[in-house]
Parts: structure tokens; C-alpha cells; sequence
């Protein structure tokens, strides 16, 4: 589509040609020219024919140009200068060569690909410094402009070809000073991209464009209009209704704590939302922080690049997902790069014990094996390819796990403590009363070879390491499949550039998504935790206070509920029941009321309901009976649910040992 051109000059510009039309103005390409050759690219704005004669679009006119005039912020597009020419009012802004986000949208959709992470978070924030300076703009005076700009869309949200993003089109923007024309209960703004408020016609203030930017926000993360479909009306209750039906199903693969924040966004009531565009910004700054991504406009110049979307420069080739560590979290259909190693031979290492005995040759991946079972010890001095021995810790791929605390054997931490016999029965309640107590510490484990560190932190798991090769994160990928063994080869070569983090380096060669890796490490920690509970003859030690110093991960996950999964992991109904058979015909009863919940144990409605069956002093085998021919039970969910209560409390028999480690003194 190509709109009319006006007369070649417009005041002080040559128009050259047309760049689009929106619904109330065309835009042109245009330059002005000064002395000595002087001359500069503008985007000219003019006022369609059709409604160059009502009052009221001239007057929203005049008002776009004069709120842009006093807007002079790097994410805002500036406006110049207003003007007529031939009878025709425009407004000369700044010219952003390049493309929108809307079109950034369509063009990922197309290569059936989803806009990466660091990409989307940094043009969100680019939106979001800008509407700050806008929300908080004063007139000479001092006195508070009072702006909301009522049409934040994709189409508004301008990309350049360095990568800048930018805000534009105030047309329909409404200051304190410019009530009249937008009147309470007028709906202004594109059909898809409003807020609850504006769809009903009650007051607006600046987190209305924060609801609306959510929108974008929301669709850039999972690829799909979040309201824009089917007839208008539809669209308007949904909007009104605030349904996030559409992010929920499509929000499998974010992470839980990036979703919570467009869930804010996108609350139906402001008082729900972010109260400003700084704390939105704020929210994202902190995610990215944790994830240690690293935004920027070259990477999104270079994926605008890569769609099409704009035209090569001389800064960038081809478009590649994997550069270190801030890689693209969403896979895409372009090929990783080729591995530095790539056709080299593998890298050798020797190992010297302190004891004079040599291992080797070793592939880095069985070394780091016998490191983490603590078979090498910190103090070992290792080879790389035939070269000298020098101390472990003076191998990048290897510092981390030998100088490190968490990642030690050879030593007992410090500090008065508590220790116990691994008992099948009691090391359920064992671990319940430390996550019911909420301590901060330790815990170490030791079975025959298995050792496990486990740091809590108020009784929230943050970090926990292993002896078990099995329990290391490339071991996982590959069972779940999630990576060939040539790729986490080629990982482990490239680790020593990433301190020994083969996550990151399989992100940086774009063999996995950063979120495939958080999730990886999740079950990491979810799986280290809950294989205590396969601990046969041993010991445990807890000891309170000591931290890991480890980057641990953003969110923490509860003892509680680990333990839990645990037990129906790892605890077969057959054991259940043999712990559980000295105890059916013992009267069992509420415990204090100091013991956690049924919610924070991660117990099902199911399996609560059978808790709450013991209201009173009962036997397990009558609630069993009871239960089965309601249908409301299984004998073994009774069994399980029952043997959980009395674990964390929640239930005591008189005299059980279970019931002594977890409700002492009852």
C-alpha cells in the first residue's frame, strides 16, 4: 500500500516518499537541507484530507505535537518541529530507519520461532524507561504534565537498525491539559491493545499504558495475540475481564517467577498492577540480574537482521543464537555454530593423587566425575595434554569444584550441630522438622560411597551437591534427551570459558535455551534433595548457619514439599506399609497445631481429605476401611497420606518412633 504524496515541499522539507498511514495522519520520508550541504532524514506527519477540516483531529494534532515537543528522552521519538505548508499542518520527527515491533512479531511467527528472551526483555525496557520519562514529564513550570499514552501497540514501539527501540505516536495521548478532548467514558486507542479501564470508560492514569505494554510484552514472550482475535465485542469483555486464558496455556516453558510478572502487568485493577513504569522496569532488571543475562541493541539489531526485518551492516553476518552466555533463550531454526574444537582432538588430562598415584588419560567429563565423588581430591595437581602438573584449582574447568565448600569432601564444617542415625522410618521426619523449623544451614549425608550437601536458607532448599555422576546436570540431559553426547562434549570443551558451568556454554553454542537449562538445574536440585531418601545405614549432620557461597538459583524450593516427592519417589507402598503395620490399630491423633499444613507438604485434595478424616482419635486401619468403601480412598493413598501426617507432625501416635522425631515431647 503506498498513500498520496502532498506537494514535494511541506515549510522547510522536500518530501522524498511515503512510509504509512495510520488512522488519522500518513507519515512521509522527507529532509531538509541547510547551508554548505547540510541536510537531515525526518519523518514528516500530515493530517489525512478527510479530516483536515474537523476541528477536533486538528486540535488532537496540535496536541501530539505539542506533548512530543516537550518529550526529549532515547526511547521516545522526538518531535522537531510543527509547521503548515500549501494549508497542510505537520509535525517533522525523528526518522528511525528500521522496522516495528509488530512487524518483529509476524516475522518470527512466520519462521515458526518466538522473539528470544534477552531481545524481548531489553525492548520492553527500552518502552518502559520511555514511558517513565513520559508518565513523569512537567510543563516550564513545574507542574506535573500528568501524561498517559493511551495507544502503547506494537505498531508504536519503533526499532531501529543499531537496535535502539523507541516509543512513538502520542496522537491520542491525554494530559492534564488536554481533558476536553477526552472526555470521561470516550474509548480512544487500538481494538486489541487497551486496558480494562479503557474499555470501560472509567478514569485512566499511567497504568493503563503499563496494562498495554503488558499486552506486548505477553505476545512477544509466547508468540500469539493475547486479545486481538475474533469479533469486537468479544474482544472488548475480554479485555475488560482482563483473561490471561491465552498467556496461561502458552506459558508452559517460562519461568515461573517471568510469568509472574505479566501476570501483574496484566492485572485487571491498577491498585493490582505496578504502580509505575520504574517498578515495572525494576522487576525485569531483577530477572535479567539473576539469570545474569546481558541486553543490549546489537543483539537485537542482529536479530531484526536475521528475520529480514532490516538490511545487513557491516557490523554483523549472519544472525547466531549461540554467543556466550547470553544466548537467545528460545531455540530457533538457524544451525549453531560450529564448536571451537570442532575437528580437533579431544583434550587429555592426567591426574597426580596426593598419595604419588597417577589416573589418566582422562576425557574431562570422567574427571570431573571422580572429582565431584571426591575420588580426586582438591589438592590433586592435573595435566592437559601432556603438559606439566600443575594444582587442580589452577584449571578454569575444575576451580569451582575444588576450591569451593560446597563442592568438598575432605572437610566437616565448623560449628555445634546435631547428628543422626539414617533410619528408613524416621528420616522423613528427620528432614520435615528442619523445614518446619525454617532453619539456615547444612546438611550433610553419608551412606556407604553416597554423599550429599543440601544449604537451607528459612527452610527453602538453595543449594545442594552430590557424589552420584548420575546426579550431574550433563548426565541428566542426556537421559532426558535433551542433548546429544557429542553436544555435551563439545560444552565441556568450551566450559573453561564459563568458569566450569557447562549450562552456560551449552547455551552460548545454542545447543539449549537458558530455560531449558533453569529448568535442568531445578530438577537438578529437586532430584538431589529427594534421593536422600533412598539413604539406607548412614549419617546425618546438620549444622546451622553455614551458606553455600554458591550462585544458587533464583527462587529457592521448599524442603517441605521436596520431601514429600521424596517419599512417593522413593518409598514403595510395600515399605510404606511395613513401617506403617505395628501402627494400624494404635489410636492416631491431631497433631499440634504448630506442624505445617497439608498445602505446604504438597499433599493432594485426596490426600488431605484423608488427613482430615482423623479428627478425632482413630486407628489408620478403621480410617482405611472407612475411606475405601466411600470411594473416597486407596488403601495405599491412605497408607501414604497417613505415613506423611505422622512424618511432619500433622498427625502423632503415642509412642511410635516416628512420632518422636517429629512432634518431640508429645
Amino acid at each position: 500500500m503506498t498513500g498520496r504524496l502532498p506537494a514535494k515541499r511541506l515549510g522547510d522539507y522536500e518530501v522524498v516518499s511515503w512510509l504509512a498511514t495510520g488512522g488519522m495522519a500518513e507519515v512521509y520520508l522527507a529532509r531538509r537541507q541547510g547551508a554548505y550541504g547540510f541536510q537531515k532524514h525526518v519523518a514528516l506527519k500530515c493530517i489525512l484530507p478527510q479530516y483536515a477540516e474537523d476541528a477536533e483531529f486538528v486540535s488532537m494534532f496540535v496536541d501530539e505535537a505539542r506533548v512530543g515537543a516537550a518529550l526529549s528522552h532515547p526511547n521516545l521519538v522526538e518531535v522537531f518541529d510543527f509547521g503548515e505548508g500549501d494549508g497542510e499542518l505537520y509535525i517533522a520527527m525523528e526518522y528511525v530507519e528500521g522496522t516495528t515491533a509488530a512487524k518483529l512479531v509476524r516475522a518470527a511467527a512466520q519462521r515458526g520461532e518466538v522473539v528470544p528472551f534477552e531481545d524481548t526483555l531489553y525492548l520492553v525496557l527500552s518502552v518502559l524507561r520511555g514511558l517513565d520519562f513520559a508518565h513523569n514529564a512537567t510543563r516550564d513550570d513545574g507542574s506535573a504534565l500528568a501524561l498517559v499514552h493511551r495507544d502503547v501497540s506494537p505498531g508504536n514501539v519503533l526499532l531501529s537498525r543499531t537496535g535502539s527501540v523507541k516509543l512513538a505516536d502520542f496522537g491520542i495521548a491525554r494530559a492534564a491539559d488536554i481533558d476536553r478532548r477526552t472526555e470521561h467514558g470516550q474509548m480512544k486507542g487500538k481494538l486489541g491493545y487497551m486496558s480494562p479501564e479503557q474499555v470501560s470508560g472509567r478514569e485512566l492514569d499511567a497504568r493503563s499504558d503499563l496494562f498495554t505494554l503488558g499486552i506486548v510484552f505477553a505476545e512477544l514472550l509466547v508468540g500469539r495475540p493475547m486479545f486481538a482475535q475474533g469479533q469486537e465485542i468479544d474482544i472488548l469483555v475480554r479485555i475488560r475481564d482482563a483473561d490471561t486464558s491465552v498467556f496461561s496455556r502458552h506459558a508452559g516453558a517460562l519461568p515461573e517467577d517471568l510469568a509472574a510478572i505479566v501476570y501483574k502487568a496484566l492485572a485487571r485493577e491498577p491498585a493490582d498492577r505496578f504502580q509505575s513504569a520504574a517498578a515495572f522496569a525494576d522487576a525485569l532488571e531483577e530477572f535479567a540480574r539473576r539469570r545474569r543475562l546481558s541486553l543490549g541493541p546489537a543483539r537485537l539489531a542482529a536479530y531484526l537482521e536475521h528475520l529480514g526485518l532490516i538490511r545487513p551492516t557491516s557490523r554483523s553476518g549472519e544472525y547466531r543464537l549461540g554467543v556466550p552466555v547470553t544466548g537467545a533463550v528460545r531455540a530457533s531454526r538457524v544451525p549453531p555454530p560450529p564448536a571451537p574444537t570442532e575437528g580437533a582432538p579431544a583434550v587429555s588430562y592426567a591426574v597426580r593423587l596426593p598419595s604419588g598415584d597417577e589416573l589418566g588419560p582422562l576425557a574431562l567429563g570422567r574427571l570431573i566425575e571422580l572429582v565431584v565423588a571426591g575420588d580426586v581430591p582438591h589438592d590433586a595437581e592435573v595435566a592437559k595434554d601432556g603438559g606439566a602438573f600443575t594444582p587442580a584449582r589452577d584449571h578454569a574447568e575444575l576451580r569451582r569444584l575444588t576450591t569451593s565448600s560446597a563442592h568438598r569432601w575432605d572437610s566437616e564444617p565448623d560449628g555445634e550441630g546435631e547428628r543422626w542415625a539414617i533410619s528408613r522410618a524416621t528420616l522423613p521426619a528427620r528432614l520435615y522438622r528442619l523445614g518446619a523449623a525454617r532453619v539456615t544451614g547444612v546438611l550433610r549425608a553419608q551412606s556407604g560411597g553416597q554423599r550429599k550437601k543440601v544449604y537451607l536458607v528459612d527452610g527453602q532448599v538453595e543449594y545442594a551437591t552430590s557424589t552420584e555422576a548420575g546426579e550431574l546436570l550433563g548426565a541428566l540431559l542426556l537421559d532426558e534427551q535433551l542433548v546429544l553426547p557429542v553436544e555435551l562434549d563439545m560444552a565441556l570443551a568450551m566450559a573453561p570459558r564459563f568458569g566450569g558451568r557447562v549450562g552456560d556454554a551449552l547455551v552460548a553454542l545454542g545447543i539449549l535455551r537458558p530455560i531449558d537449562v533453569f529448568r535442568a538445574l531445578y530438577e537438578q536440585l529437586r532430584l538431589r534433595v529427594s534421593s536422600l531418601l533412598v539413604l539406607g545405614e548412614g549419617a546425618l549432620a546438620f549444622r546451622p548457619g553455614h551458606r553455600s557461597h554458591e550462585e544458587s538459583l533464583p527462587q529457592p524450593l521448599p524442603l517441605l514439599e521436596l520431601v514429600t516427592r521424596g517419599v512417593a519417589q522413593r518409598y514403595p507402598d510395600e515399605e510404606i506399609a511395613a513401617l506403617l503395620a505395628p501402627l494400624m490399630h494404635e489410636p492416631v491423633s491431631p497433631g499440634p497445631r504448630t506442624a505445617p499444613g497439608t498445602s505446604s507438604l504438597g499433599l493432594s485434595a485426596e490426600r488431605a481429605s484423608v488427613v482430615a478424616a482423623f479428627e478425632r482419635p482413630r486407628t489408620i486401619a478403621e480410617v482405611e476401611r472407612e475411606l475405601a468403601s466411600a470411594g473416597v480412598s486407596e488403601p495405599a493413598d491412605t497408607r501414604f497420606a497417613a505415613f506423611i501426617a505422622l512424618s511432619s507432625g500433622l498427625l502423632v501416635a503415642h509412642g511410635s518412633a516416628i512420632s518422636r522425631v517429629a512432634a518431640p515431647g508429645w
